[in-house]
């Protein structure tokens, strides 16, 4: 291997720095770690760590420096662009480092020396070695450096471990520093952090910061009572376990770590990055042309036409477990004497978090995933069969835990295990844990009991409660009762069953609710064993409105009958056939002693007054249609006789005007009776 020593610095950086180890690590359910690292430093050293180049935004922006005997200069690390930075004005680029002709051709037109002599570099190239033979001199080989000197050229024979020096020490700083961030860049991924500081004192000192994480998730183990054991005095035992991953690309030796639960705002912002601010450009003001239009003469005007007109407008644990259970394996007998965690980790709360410290100093690996324990509690427990779901053909079996600690318990898969008897080490299903404040209790199913069926039937009747009154109106108010029977058939279990109901909009529950969410409304009953229907049911208030009058017919007064085809119509007025059949359907719905059926009744009364009176007023209209007829014929007969006929025919004409004037007189009469009969029906109820 060739080598050849370029001298690029030429002093070399003596300031002091200290690598700080992680001390602490406190893990949040939002994906992000706070992690603190200290230790001793020398005076006027710096403190330096490295961290993934992803994480130095977060870094930059959430940096504390605890140091209380110096003064803190300032951050430094490598741009975010770190060889394209380092390049910037050279006359090199990244590939020259590949050999040292590429290198140093790249260099042409520098000042430099080499072999004792110095000059500018006007050409590089490797000479091959040249092996002796037949009385010639065997050549070791080499690079062979041609400078430009003041009095030619002059070229030198470079071997292993000849120095080539630049004379111009700024360049000489930038190629090093280049080198540096090629050598940098080979792992992009991750930067050197220096904190600048200033002591004259060594001392302790802390750096934190917080930065993204994998997500810490939690999962359980949960050991329930048998089916049937009493409520008040059965308990659960749940251990949580935590798994951890160290992305933060530092080992953590023995540190503190606490994992957060809760849910704090997190945001990104790149500060790392470089950020232009586009501006406006603004062109160079010169003075503006003179431009002048040729005057081509005049035109004739056209005669400008009319405007076109507007367009228009547009318009128990049974079944396949109890096999199970018969040959439980011997491991599995003595699972709730579960080895506890080495020391419990102390839970801390605050307002909508809680941190849980582990006890004992925690030490993983850069890249390693580890799963430690964080909670090991025993809890209130009862065994009890859940329905979620009412067309089910069997419940849930499921069991309620009441968080009986003092803090909340963050979200997390139970793995859900027998505690007693034949199910002890029985493995009985998955559950899902959603966070579960301190006092709460929280339903976990894990399986489902074929041994209990259910079987529901659905059913809703409408009853009358009360009948009101406003003008021109019946107000008819009932309640509709909807119900979903359950029939259960426990085959002899007992316990307690949970039923989740959904909600109706505008109804009312007629069944017990010990409480209600997303879920619904919750209703619990007990088994004994033999088979039972729940009943769940809904009411709802009803309220319809029957006119007494149709309005599309105008006001009752202004209405005559001259005008008015009545045999067409008569379904619409009231007396009509259909009005008074109708209320009397509606009155026999209303139960005795009702609210309002007083009135029903006194309506059902006047509408058949109603009809009398119209069924009065269409014979004497028909009779004055009748005589009306007879006075047009008896008008016509007077027209075509002359001499003796035509005095008979007048006397018929003034008997027919007659019989007519008094048919039509009786027809009025009789039409404003029904109106005023109408009008006072109509003022019921105000």
């Amino acid at each position: 291997m060739r080598r050849l020593t370029l001298t690029f610095l030429l002093a070399a950086s003596t300031a002091l720095a200290t690598e700080l180890p992680v001390r602490s690590v406190t893990l949040s359910s939002a994906g992000l770690a706070q992690i603190e690292r200290a230790g001793e430093v020398a005076p006027d050293a710096s403190v330096t760590f490295r961290a993934p180049t992803d994480d130095v935004d977060d870094l930059l922006r959430s940096l504390i420096v605890v140091d209380t005997a110096g003064t803190v200069e300032g951050v430094r690390l490598p741009a975010r662009d770190l060889t394209g930075e380092a390049f910037r004005g050279l006359p090199l680029r990244p590939e020259d480092f590949e050999s040292r002709e590429r290198l140093l051709s790249a260099l042409r037109g520098q000042e430099a020396e080499a072999g004792g002599a110095r000059g500018r570099i006007a050409d590089a190239a490797e000479v091959p070695p040249v092996a002796g033979g037949q009385g010639g001199a065997a050549s070791a080989g080499g690079l062979r450096l041609t400078l430009i000197t003041p009095t030619g050229l002059r070229t030198v024979l470079l071997r292993e471990g000849d120095e080539v020096t630049l004379t111009d020490q700024a360049l000489a700083t930038r190629v090093a520093r280049a080198a540096e961030a090629l050598a940098a860049a080979r792992s992009a991924d991750e930067r050197r952090i220096e904190i600048r500081l200033r002591a004259d004192r060594a001392r302790q000192v802390a750096v934190l910061y917080v930065a993204g994480a994998p997500l810490w998730k939690p999962s359980y183990r949960l050991l329930v009572p048998p089916v049937g054991a009493a409520g008040g005095t059965a308990e659960a035992r749940l251990q949580g376990w935590a798994v951890v991953e160290n992305a933060s690309g530092s080992d953590w030796e023995g540190v503190r770590l606490a994992l957060v639960s809760g849910e704090a705002a997190a945001f990104r912002q790149r500060i790392y990055e470089p950020i232009t601010v586009p501006r406006p450009e603004l062109p160079v003001r010169i003075a503006g042309a003179v431009q002048v239009r040729p005057d081509t003469g005049g035109r004739p005007i056209p005669v400008t036409p009319p405007p076109p007109a507007p367009a228009p407008a547009l318009s128990a644990p049974t079944g396949e477990f109890a096999r199970l259970r018969a040959a439980p394996p011997a491991v599995g007998a003595d699972i709730g004497g579960t080895a506890a965690p080495a020391a419990a980790a102390a839970a801390e709360a605050s307002a909508g978090r809680v941190a849980f410290v582990l006890a004992e100093p925690v030490t993983i690996r850069s890249g390693e995933t580890a799963n430690v324990p964080f909670v090991d509690v025993r809890l209130p427990a009862e065994r009890i069969w859940w329905v979620q779901d009412l067309s089910a053909r069997s419940p849930l079996q499921a069991v309620r835990i009441r968080n009986a600690t003092p803090h909340t318990l963050p979200d997390g898969l139970a793995t859900v295990y027998g505690a007693e008897g034949n199910e002890a080490g029985v493995f009985l299903g998955d559950a899902e844990i959603r966070a579960i404040p301190a006092g709460d209790a929280r339903v976990l199913a894990f399986g489902r009991d074929r041994d209990v069926t259910l079987a529901q039937t659905a059913s809703t009747t409408e009853r009358v409660t009360g009948i009101g009154m406003r003008r021109g109106y019946v107000i008819v108010n009932g309640t509709r009762t909807e119900v979903v029977s359950l029939a259960v058939d426990p085959r002899g279990a007992r316990g307690t069953m949970v039923v989740d109901v959904p909600a109706r909009p505008g109804a009312t529950p007629t069944f017990p609710i010990v409480s209600q969410g997303d879920y619904g409304l919750r209703h619990e009953a007990e088994l004994d064993g033999s088979p039972r229907t729940l009943q769940l049911g809904f009411e709802r208030a009803l309220r319809q409105e029957l006119a007494l009058w149709d309005t599309g017919l105008g006001e009752p007064i202004l209405l005559r009958w001259q005008q008015f085809d009545i045999e067409q119509n008569l379904r619409r007025l009231p007396g009509g056939p259909g009005t008074m059949e109708r209320l009397q359907e509606l009155l026999a719905r209303v139960p005795e002693g009702a609210p309002g059926r007083a009135d029903l009744v006194a309506v059902v009364e006047a509408m058949r007054d109603l009809r009398r009176l119209l069924d009065d007023a269409r014979l004497k209209a028909r009779a004055w249609r009748s005589a009306d007829q007879a006075l047009a014929r008896a008008r016509q007969a007077a027209e075509d006789r002359t001499g003796p006929e035509l005095q008979e025919a007048r006397r018929r004409l003034n008997a027919a005007s007659r019989e007519a004037e008094q048919a039509g007189a009786a027809a009025d009469q009789a039409w404003e009776a029904w109106q005023r009969a109408v009008i006072a029906l109509m003022q019921r109820g105000g």
